[in-house]
């Protein structure tokens, strides 16, 4: 979240870069909310001090008629005003955490359609298979019973494919770790503060795309991103150890709300996939450097598995709430022939961090927020599309990228 005197001290700023990633919200409206809650506060303090006067009065003998009246009226003004302030404060907390973070200034204006492409590489195909066809011919992958056990959007991977979501996770594991990453298996639910502090706000009430569950202050995560921001919640972390890097593996579970006219075919968007993530808590001046080498560590897993991509500068209405800057990597799709969302990299400022309280301690004894981001390293369904697409020949074998062989007893083919 936003913190309320950065919303005070830079209140326009906060409204345009909502706009821009649109949201409907209203700053100026959180601010008076602010004011009134602010002004409220100091009445309530005026009549506890009179409240604690006149029971210190009421200390020496029998009090008088007078002033156990007195002491009356002010414990009801003060229960009523602290009801008003209660209720006022839940409203000013609601609108602040509706207000999404700032955007950079070389972030695009716009909406999908204006992301700026920021390089490409390799040679893309000029055709490719279908993958849910190639697989499901293949017995790789069962979307039917998947369906059966679990509902539409699951599924079951097999055989080779199984295999070879496998061999993905140790080649992604091994170069994360290279890379100085520290490996961690995650909790795959979280408190109700650490989705809030991961900073998913829908733009909508019916945009929600996480589990929840009943009764119970839990949810299944939608990444490994969501279980690592909440690790250091309510530490302070000493400037010598920072940058620390994560990464993160995990189911990810989603419910795709407010996915209506995106791509859904087979593997492509799922209720359920298994993801490899990066994660870093930073100082802040070291952020934006962290941003370019966690999307380096992106783009070095694409071109090792030779599979054509692009790199984009995410537009600010294609932006969540969290995020000042976002790059995704598209990879070319043979089949579709167009490119398709494989992995996204984020920079969250100190946005998430402000809700969990994970700060800095700075060697001058100071203490402020750390800044936050994440990175996909790899994410397991897409990447088998990928893969499929670009490595499977029609009514023929699969051949193995080179990078994945010695994760696959050295097989050169499924």
């Amino acid at each position: 979240m936003l913190t309320i005197k950065y919303i005070r001290d830079h209140a326009e700023l906060v409204q345009r870069s909502a706009d821009a990633k649109g949201y409907q919200v209203d700053v100026a409206e959180t601010l008076s909310l602010d004011r009134e809650s602010r002004e409220l506060g100091k009445q309530i303090d005026d009549l506890r001090a009179q409240r604690n006067s006149v029971a210190a009065q009421m200390k020496n003998g029998k009090p008088a008629p007078e002033l156990i009246k007195q002491g009356k009226e002010l414990k009801a003004q003060l229960a009523e005003l602290e009801e008003r302030h209660k209720a006022l404060t839940a409203k000013l907390t609601a609108g602040i955490d509706r207000l999404p973070n700032i955007i950079f200034d070389d972030v695009p204006l716009g909406g999908e359609e204006d992301s700026v492409t920021v390089r490409e590489w390799g040679e893309p195909k000029s055709s490719g298979v279908d993958h849910l066809d190639y697989a499901t011919d293949r017995g790789w992958v069962d979307f039917e019973r998947g369906a059966k056990v679990a509902g539409a959007k699951f599924y079951y991977l097999k055989n080779e494919l199984a295999l070879l979501e496998n061999a993905l996770v140790q080649y992604g594991l091994a170069k994360v770790i290279a890379k100085g990453f520290t490996y961690m298996t995650v909790p795959h639910m979280v408190k109700g503060r650490v989705f809030a502090g991961t900073g998913f706000a829908p733009r909508t009430s019916d945009q929600s795309d996480e589990y929840f569950i009943e009764r119970e202050d839990l949810g299944l995560i939608a990444t490994a991103e969501m279980s690592i921001t909440g690790y250091h919640m309510d530490e302070i972390l000493d400037e010598k150890d920072l940058p620390l890097l994560y990464a993160g593996y995990s189911p990810c579970y989603r419910k795709e709300a407010g996915a209506a006219g995106k791509h859904t075919r087979g593997l492509f968007r799922v209720h359920q996939f298994n993801k490899l993530e990066m994660y870093a808590f930073c100082l802040p001046e070291q952020s934006q450097q962290i941003h370019q080498q966690i999307l380096g560590v992106e783009e070095e897993i694409w071109q090792e598995l030779d599979i054509p991509y692009r790199v984009i500068n995410i537009a600010a209405g294609d932006l969540g709430a969290p995020a000042a800057k976002k790059y995704d990597i598209e990879f070319w799709s043979p089949h579709d022939r167009t490119y398709r969302e494989l992995t996204s990299c984020s920079n969250c400022t100190d946005f998430q961090a402000n809700t969990v309280s994970t700060r800095v301690r700075r060697q001058d004894g100071t203490i402020e927020s750390v800044h936050t981001l994440n990175g996909t390293c790899i994410s397991l369904a897409r990447t088998l599309v990928a893969i499929i697409e670009n490595y499977a020949h029609d009514g023929g074998k699969l051949t193995v990228p080179a990078a994945l062989r010695p994760y696959l007893a050295d097989r050169g083919e499924l």
